[in-house]
């Protein structure tokens, strides 16, 4: 079986005709879940020198922990 992969759509449309398709981009969460994940990533790499599959999903895990502690912060302001 062939499935497409799931994109998202993309990340930062520039128009309405995106909406109108449904592709409205990323979640703000999975925004900031991708930022925090490059800063974990570059810790862990730092301190142990590796990534193992293990350190993969715990960095995953970690930067949706960190997404929702940042909107938690934003319904704050």
């Amino acid at each position: 079986m062939n499935e497409q992969i799931k994109d998202g759509g993309p990340a930062f449309p520039h128009d309405d005709r995106a909406k109108a398709y449904g592709r409205e981009g990323m979640a703000l969460r999975d925004y900031f879940a991708a930022k925090a994940m490059g800063a974990i990533i570059h810790l862990v790499v730092e301190v142990d020198g590796t990534m193992t599959r293990h350190a993969v999903d715990a960095v995953t895990e970690g930067a949706y922990v960190v997404a929702d502690a940042m909107l938690r912060a934003r319904e704050n302001l």
